[in-house]
């Protein structure tokens, strides 16, 4: 959640500081903002940071979808809300996501995320279930910001190419 990461920065944890620290060195007046901070910067740097900074606290949240009685489960882990950060800095990129928007994007999220983990075991192919996340995130934080179908089907295809290694 929100409060493991503004607690996680609080204590001066070792990851979520330095990133926060890095985001901020990377300025951009239409970014995102890290936790704690009002200065905005690079959207990718205060998602990362923000991030980090939940997953410090949160990483107990690993939700296990199989039930080999239901036809087409045949996997199924994935955890976390650490990629709320998405959401939220789409929203202060675009300035235009209102919460109902933004709780709707988080919901989809963790579904695009469960969806995947349910018929793809990454775990099988020892790669980490997060990958589930990196194509939910690609696909909603483009669509958030307006991008094509096209687009968003790109991002996913180099979320893939760079963290899936066949």
């Amino acid at each position: 959640s929100v409060m493991c990461g503004i607690s996680a920065l609080a204590l001066k944890t070792n990851a979520p500081t330095v990133l926060r620290e890095e985001a901020l060195a990377y300025p951009d007046s239409n970014g995102a903002t890290v936790f704690g901070s009002g200065a905005k910067c690079a959207p990718e740097k205060a998602i990362c940071a923000n991030a980090s900074a939940v997953r410090e606290w949160d990483s107990n949240g690993t939700v296990f979808g199989y039930n080999p009685n239901i036809p087409g489960h045949t996997a199924g882990e994935f955890g976390h809300n650490d990629f709320y950060p998405v959401v939220m800095a789409a929203a202060q990129v675009t300035g235009n996501i209102d919460g109902k928007t933004a709780l709707k994007a988080m919901i989809c999220l963790d579904e695009i995320r469960g969806r995947l983990a349910e018929v793809f075991s990454l775990k099988s192919y020892k790669i980490d279930h997060v990958v589930h996340g990196a194509i939910g995130s690609a696909a909603v934080y483009g669509a958030l910001l307006g991008a094509s179908a096209e687009e968003i089907e790109s991002a996913i295809g180099m979320t893939i190419a760079h963290y899936v290694p066949f």
